[in-house]
């Protein structure tokens, strides 16, 4: 018995991890990190390094507050300040529907890499999909599994294309360090900020434990943070193999391809064209079916997520969750089978979510001390304390810089 109440246990804090993981590496992870690493090649790496490390600050910040104090983030805002919860459900909401826009798009664009569908149909069919495998019959034990097979996938896919690329690694670990021009990567850092943790992305895994009966006291912050670290992991290694797969791309040892960065820059699915660049059409099929299964995941965690926001503030959503879910995905759906224009929607909404960074998590910050959120027995490490508002100031400074330049973004 204790054997399969383990097994349980690692299966759905594998599956926190793995929801969380693959919410963030969404379409629009995988078309930002495509188009910037394009436009600014091994420099590139400085960026990357800083983005993993203020994910990993900022998410294990915020899942650790959620685990001992077993509250959602909203419920812990309004602890905070009456009210603040609201706000920030309100933005949370907002920046999950604009993700969940590109995340359909971006399930879309996987169909037209592995089979040529025209954009609007994919759009529906993954729209479709997303809304059976969550009403399927095992429900959040099927997302659980979902998350953890389609992230597999991914891993594989990219390990597969990076080898291929054969791109200059030394050179990116120099220019990790010392890269060129970094005050135009400013909004970049924003939008790669902002499409790993930013919005519902940090939220995701955190509320699947609490749904699954975790949280509540000083002892549970450990399943929290294994699950959150693990999970950034999964991430990070994507984000590191995508970027050594495009840069492979765009160089031969530091030699700029520049016909390979236009084609990249220009296409409507950047990723994928690194992919059939780098490995040929096989490549480019292996990409639509990552790019299909970052997507679906994505589609269903935004959901997920942001109706987790939603049921707290009324009985009537907390008692048909599943149609509200339903309801987001089939809108989400909808608007981009009319709107189109997947690939600009993923970067927007990256650049979105990246915003509502610092306000989770000074919300977050500002609770960790709290007796009434944490309990008199809690006592929040200080290093991660410190590191927090560093990560939230530098945030917020990204935040306001690169706000009036936010269409450049698409240029």
């Amino acid at each position: 018995m204790k054997s399969n109440q383990n097994s349980h246990s690692l299966s759905v804090k594998l599956g926190a991890a793995f929801l969380m993981a693959t919410s963030a590496i969404g379409p629009g992870f995988l078309t930002q990190t495509s188009q910037f690493t394009a436009k600014y090649l091994a420099s590139f790496a400085f960026v990357i390094l800083c983005v993993i490390i203020m994910d990993a600050v900022a998410q294990t910040n915020i899942w650790s507050v959620i685990g001992v104090s077993g509250k959602r983030g909203q419920e812990i805002a309004n602890a905070v300040l009456p009210g603040l919860g609201v706000f920030l459900t309100f933005l949370v909401v907002l920046g999950g529907l604009a993700f969940n826009i590109g995340n359909v798009g971006g399930v879309a664009l996987g169909f037209d890499a592995m089979f040529g569908l025209h954009e609007k149909i994919g759009a529906v069919l993954g729209g479709a999909l997303a809304i059976c495998i969550f009403l399927s019959k095992s429900g959040k034990a099927a997302v659980d599994k979902v998350a953890q097979i389609l992230g597999g996938i991914i891993i594989l896919v990219m390990l597969f294309v990076a080898i291929s690329s054969k791109p200059p690694v030394g050179e990116a670990v120099v220019r990790m360090f010392t890269p060129e021009r970094p005050g135009s990567m400013v909004g970049p850092m924003l939008t790669l900020l902002g499409g790993s943790c930013g919005g519902y992305i940090t939220f995701s895994g955190a509320h699947r434990l609490l749904d699954a009966g975790y949280g509540g006291n000083k002892d549970e912050v450990s399943h929290f943070r294994q699950s959150v670290l693990t999970g950034i992991s999964v991430s990070g290694t994507v984000r590191i193999l995508l970027f050594l797969c495009v840069l492979g791309v765009c160089t031969q040892g530091t030699a700029l391809v520049t016909a390979n960065v236009d084609a990249i820059t220009s296409a409507k699915n950047p990723a994928a064209e690194a992919f059939r660049l780098a490995a040929g059409n096989l490549g480019y099929r292996l990409f639509g079916l990552a790019l299909f299964s970052a997507g679906v995941t994505s589609v269903i965690g935004a959901a997920y997520t942001s109706v987790s926001f939603l049921k707290t503030l009324h009985p009537y959503v907390r008692e048909h969750e599943s149609q509200f879910i339903v309801g987001f995905i089939a809108f989400s759906t909808l608007v981009m089978a009319v709107l189109g224009g997947a690939k600009k929607m993923v970067i927007f909404a990256g650049a979105v979510n990246g915003l509502i960074l610092p306000i989770s998590l000074c919300c977050m910050l500002l609770a960790c001390r709290n007796p009434k959120v944490v309990g008199k027995d809690y006592h929040h490490p200080m290093v991660l304390y410190i590191i927090g508002w560093v990560v939230v100031i530098f945030s917020a400074y990204l935040a306001i810089t690169a706000l009036p330049n936010l269409g450049k973004l698409f240029s």
